[in-house]
């Protein structure tokens, strides 16, 4: 069951309508096999392909599988180590949460997990005479040397390693018994030429080391040379648009977002997939976890952290420190953990050069909206619900009620977001508008020639509405705002778009505390 499991799952997922090729990960693993390198841990949230790709690793490896009609027309076998590594090496493949459902006791997790596979090992070697013990190091490393072994050696493939902490939030012993039970089986243990694991969270750190610190690890904050291969990227959606025939913008918008390293945009599998076989955009997060797992997060009372789900709410970016995460789902210092968490669990993205978290998408964004809704987050529940009548103002050219529903937006928020600049400004007219985005795409700082127009608003494929820029003035005049549209020419940020644009200039006064709008209508 556990030692070479055979390419039956990965046969599976071949046979599917829709797969996308992520053998390129196997070049990297060669590489590492029996070096220094060799234990490879990549966290990613659910539904972003983990399993697929530690299913394609298990039909590789496992000896005597014949794996190669699969593997023969993937981009792997273009790569030099394709033939000397196929089916060559005992390959032990273990999902972590099929042993949790078995097992009496979670604190005795990795006791009986190693009785099962010494079990396992000693009926498959049979013939030799393996010693009586249920240390799984001790009879990998006597098999390697004791008995005309011809493998290349051993490989653990070890699929949602941290199920154990996030079934067992508060139990500290099962987490320890269990990281116990990883380093007695890996640290120092020559037999053992590749351990590649998959999980959400990154390796667990108790105190100045972690448990298992062997790890290289490939996490949603640092995925480094492995950030394509678990999950869809850009172009590989867009191939699968055009190939069924799906609108690759509105794939976009619902399911874009997560910025990793070198600008590699990375789509969740799952989402992209049901999108394409539904041919229906929608949020598909909801039929794998509630909105309630975000809601107990982004409730934590730490100082800040309300604020600062209000500006992502409204489009905006937070500076973060990842650095002080202990890894688990329990231990908090400030709100920096709570949002680090958050981005482990795709519920943030991270961009790694300018250390900035934020909503990645529209999918997300309703997850965080009904999280908010639960938590009556009453300031946030009626600016959003008044966005459809200041939409309607705008498109009216009634100026007056627009500066009143901004001014409303406003008060709603002020008590929970510091308002003293244009970037708050900027928040607040994102949040006045939120339910613009049933007909628009919006943009904030949107490049406009050598210039950012503030914010734009371009009509989604299926909208008659015009598009829209908003010019945005802190304690200056809404007159200037106007006049800095024509003059920055920002109606080229809208290049693709012909029609009817309707300028919107905005300004807030600190003396009165009031906002002030113009809106002038041109046609493109």
């Amino acid at each position: 069951m556990y030692l070479n499991p055979g390419n039956n799952l990965f046969k599976r997922a071949l046979n599917s309508k829709i797969y996308v090729d992520k053998s390129g990960l196997i070049s990297y693993i060669n590489e590492v096999i029996d070096t220094e390198q060799e234990f490879v841990c990549v966290s990613r949230p659910r539904r972003f392909g983990k399993s697929m790709a530690a299913n394609m690793l298990a039909a590789y490896y496992s000896y005597g599988c014949n794996s190669k009609e699969l593997f023969d027309r993937l981009k792997i076998k273009k790569c030099h180590t394709y033939e000397e590594n196929l089916n060559k090496y005992d390959t032990i493949f273990l999902n972590i949460p099929k042993f949790i459902n078995k097992v009496n006791n979670i604190n005795e997790l990795g006791n009986y997990i190693e009785k099962i596979l010494a079990e396992e090992l000693k009926e498959y070697f049979q013939t030799y005479d393996i010693p009586v013990t249920t240390d799984l190091s001790t009879i990998i490393s006597y098999i390697s040397n004791h008995i005309n072994y011809k493998n290349k050696g051993f490989i653990f493939i070890i699929d949602e390693w941290d199920c154990v902490f996030r079934e067992a939030i508060e139990n500290i012993d099962a987490q320890k018994n269990y990281l116990n039970f990883l380093r007695s089986i890996f640290k120092d243990n020559r037999d053992i030429k590749l351990v590649y694991m998959t999980g959400i969270l990154p390796i667990k750190k108790y105190g100045s080391h972690s448990a298992i610190n062997i790890f290289d690890e490939f996490s949603m904050t640092d995925p480094a040379m492995l950030a394509e291969y678990t999950g869809f990227t850009e172009n590989e959606v867009i191939n699968l648009c055009k190939k069924f025939n799906i609108d690759s913008s509105e794939m976009q918008y619902w399911y874009d977002g997560y910025l990793f390293d070198e600008n590699i945009h990375i789509y969740s599998p799952e989402s992209v997939v049901n999108a394409i076989t539904r041919k229906k955009f929608r949020n598909y997060w909801t039929r794998t976890e509630t909105y309630e797992a975000l809601k107990i997060y982004i409730d934590m009372n730490f100082n800040g952290l309300k604020d600062n789900i209000i500006q992502m709410l409204g489009g905006s970016k937070i500076k973060v420190s990842v650095d002080t995460f202990q890894n688990d789902m329990t231990t908090f210092a400030s709100k920096d953990d709570v949002l680090t968490l958050l981005i482990h669990l795709g519920y943030l993205a991270y961009n790694y050069n300018s250390r900035e978290v934020f909503i990645p998408n529209h999918e997300i964004q309703e997850e965080f909206i009904m999280a908010v809704e639960s938590s009556h987050w009453d300031e946030v529940i009626k600016s959003i619900s008044i966005s459809d009548a200041l939409l309607e103002a705008t498109l009216a050219s009634d100026y007056e009620a627009v500066a009143r529903g901004i001014d409303e937006v406003h008060m709603n928020t002020i008590s929970v977001l510091q308002y003293n600049n244009e970037n708050s400004l900027s928040c607040v007219i994102s949040l006045a508008y939120y339910s613009a985005r049933k007909d628009y795409i919006m943009y904030r700082e949107l490049p406009a020639g050598k210039e950012f127009a503030d914010i734009v608003f371009i009509p989604r494929r299926y909208s008659d509405k015009p598009a829209i820029i908003v010019e945005l003035k802190w304690d200056k005049t809404a007159e200037g705002a106007i006049k800095q549209i024509k003059e920055k020419n920002y109606s080229a940020s809208v290049e693709q778009y012909n029609g009817e644009i309707i300028l919107v200039g905005i300004n807030y006064n600190k003396k009165s505390k009031k906002h002030k709008c113009i809106i002038e209508h041109i046609n493109k």
